[in-house]
């Protein structure tokens, strides 16, 4: 069986987030789908404090990501997510990423999927929520229905630095284009 497109895209992101994080001193290691909630592991150079990233992949230009359920869900203090934009091969587009912790993930998302089952569909009828497994946020400049922007977050790499105890700058340049 070929893979996706998709498939390939994802494990690129995963790999351009852990050449992020190494290239700010951070150790990053791709679990290579070893680990159910966490597609990165990260550390201090110390070895003394863990960040857990899962990463979600868009096409720079998408109106949104999908991510699943398990968004919902506050892993703790120690998990992040790193939505990825990762240009599709012949694009001109620069790379693109959000870093947001688990717990503004968790509630937002939570928040948006209520909202989105209480309110009627196009032709009034109620929206399936007990069956939908998709949960999708809105990529800037589009804001999600209860009001959160991932503005805050694009390159927020400093967000993973403070909980490993280092000093990451939060908005430097994104990787080249390769």
């Amino acid at each position: 069986m070929d893979r996706s497109d998709k498939g390939y895209r994802g494990d690129a992101a995963q790999f351009f987030v852990a050449g992020e994080l190494c290239r700010r001193g951070v150790v990053a290691v791709v679990t290579m789908g070893n680990s159910p909630n966490t597609d990165i592991l990260c550390s201090n150079a110390q070895g003394n404090r863990f960040v857990h990233v899962q990463v979600k992949t868009f096409v720079p230009g998408n109106r949104n990501c999908s991510v699943g359920p398990k968004s919902e869900r506050d892993y703790g203090e120690g998990f992040v997510w790193v939505l990825a934009g990762i240009p599709l091969p012949a694009s001109s587009s620069p790379f693109q990423y959000y870093v947001i912790p688990a717990a503004d993930i968790a509630s937002n998302v939570r928040e948006c999927f209520r909202l989105w089952a209480e309110t009627p569909g196009r032709n009034g009828q109620r929206h399936q929520a007990e069956t939908n497994t998709v949960r999708a946020i809105f990529l800037p400049p589009r804001v999600n229905a209860n009001g959160w922007s991932l503005e805050q977050y694009s390159n927020r790499w400093d967000i993973i630095g403070a909980k490993l105890g280092l000093t990451l700058p939060p908005n430097t340049a994104p990787a080249a284009d390769v």
